[in-house]
């Protein structure tokens, strides 16, 4: 358990150095220069930390449910499965009325790395949604400069329980259930609040995976669609509804921080199809 738990804070050390490196090391990302998508059957290509996508799609910014947040940022394209998923999902909560479903980050228009704020959502299939549901629809101005409300206690140990609303984990439950996802990334402590509000009916938690961040928002990751041949997926989530010493390491502070200071992250060889769509599409000028 302790080597556990200070494997977990290792990776907030890590995140603290790539945050400082982003800058310059993600600064010469081509993909940024990418203003519309590739022209071709929707492929979701490489890892989703390493990755691209053809075909992608577009997500209409003011769809009936949902917003999109900073739509000048142009990061909200996807392989047309995402697309398909947040339209059932804002469908239902609508049904259920649960609010305006406020839709962050899902990719660019060729996918590949972001100059700042993720290492994934590179293949199309990643998406971030807000853990808020307004009742009213945002203006203009408020999407393009949104708040986030941070829903975990400054210790890191449990939610803020003056800010936490049961719709938020019928939202994340609805996510969860669906049948193109296959993670759901959120707060360790989140994910706690989950574990203990869920009563008899725990098969979708096994999808919420704890990560640090994620106080904000949920990161929804789809599975990688049957015909993208060269999408790579993720390892089978372990059995279980992840609520037990799993869970546990993750709140589990240690009593003392690695001592080395880990290497600035080194940026992976993209896979050889997206090299060959930005040496031969997107040319820097």
């Amino acid at each position: 358990m302790r080597k556990l738990t200070i494997m977990r804070w290792f990776l907030v050390v890590t995140a603290l150095v790539t945050s400082i490196f982003t800058t310059s090391v993600i600064a010469a990302t081509p993909w940024q220069q990418v203003k519309q998508p590739v022209a071709g059957a929707p492929q979701s290509i490489g890892g989703f930390s390493n990755g691209c996508i053809i075909g992608a799609q577009a997500l209409s910014l003011n769809g009936s449910g949902y917003q999109v947040m900073r739509p000048q940022q142009l990061r909200y394209f996807g392989h047309p499965n995402l697309l398909a998923f947040i339209h059932r999902l804002t469908k239902t909560t609508q049904s259920h009325g649960l609010g305006n479903v406020l839709i962050g980050d899902m990719g660019m228009p060729a996918g590949g790395r972001f100059a700042t704020g993720h290492a994934s959502h590179q293949s199309g299939l990643d998406v971030d949604i807000w853990l808020q549901l307004p009742t009213e629809r945002w203006s203009a101005v408020k999407l393009s400069n949104p708040k986030p409300v941070d829903l975990v206690a400054g210790n890191g140990k449990q939610v803020v329980d003056r800010l936490w609303q049961p719709q938020l984990a019928e939202l994340i439950k609805l996510a969860a259930n669906d049948k193109d996802v296959t993670r759901i990334f959120v707060n360790p402590a989140i994910k706690q609040k989950l574990c203990q509000s869920a009563g008899t009916d725990r098969t979708w938690l096994r999808k919420v995976r704890p990560w640090f961040g994620h106080r904000a928002h949920i990161h929804v990751r789809l599975h990688c669609p049957p015909d993208s041949r060269e999408c790579e997926e993720q390892a089978a989530i372990p059995a279980g509804d992840g609520c037990g010493t799993e869970l546990a390491s993750w709140l589990q502070a240690p009593a003392k921080l690695p001592s080395a200071k880990p290497k600035p992250p080194q940026i992976p060889e993209p896979p050889a199809t997206c090299k060959s769509l930005i040496t031969n599409n997107f040319k820097s000028e």
